[in-house]
């Protein structure tokens, strides 16, 4: 008599945990092949080419990478720079003595040139508020919207402020509508 050896039991349970780990260990696989291959290949639709107006990198993501190619000047083009809204600090927004504010303005380029690094937001009226009067205007393709955004510091004497700004070409012409900041500063 010779004993047969049965081969050992597996729970059911066993069987499923096995088949879900092999079914996840698929779909990583698969998920990062696509990952690698999209980081390949880039992006080519025209939103990832707009960079915002803003010298601040953590908004620079908004759209797209720094390394993008300037867009070209072209022969007759028309400047118009469109506002939108005020995304950050209202109108107669209340701050206190020396505390840094953020203004954000949601702007379009609705004019017929695209915006290279000759561009420039400068302060028209108003005081700077501790910011340089002269604000690189990144660029932006026609027709994108884009947030320009500029850091100021407010005074020190209560009051209230404002600091008036516009877009300027190559050639030194200012266009568009103005933008603007309009504080009131209050004893703490």
């Amino acid at each position: 008599m010779t004993l047969e050896k049965k081969p050992p039991k597996i729970s059911r349970n066993w069987i499923k945990l096995f088949q879900i780990i092999w079914i996840l260990i698929i779909l990583l696989l698969i998920l990062s092949a696509g990952c690698q291959t999209a980081s390949l290949a880039g992006t080519a639709t025209p939103e990832a080419l707009f960079i915002p107006p803003t010298a601040d990198p953590v908004l620079a993501y908004y759209a797209g990478s720094p390394e993008i190619p300037l867009p070209t000047r072209q022969a007759n083009c028309v400047n118009q720079l469109r506002f939108l809204e005020d995304l950050t600090i209202p109108d107669g927004t209340e701050v206190h003595p020396g505390e840094r504010i953020t203004k954000r303005w949601l702007i379009k380029n609705e004019g017929s040139c695209n915006w290279d690094q000759s561009y420039s937001m400068q302060l028209i009226s108003g005081l700077a508020l501790g910011a340089a009067k002269i604000q690189q205007l990144y660029p932006a393709s026609q027709n994108a919207k884009a947030i320009l955004e500029i850091g100021f510091t407010a005074p020190d004497n209560t009051g209230r402020y404002n600091s008036w700004w516009q877009a300027f070409d190559a050639n030194s012409q200012r266009f568009g509508d103005p933008v603007y900041l309009e504080i009131s500063v209050v004893d703490e």
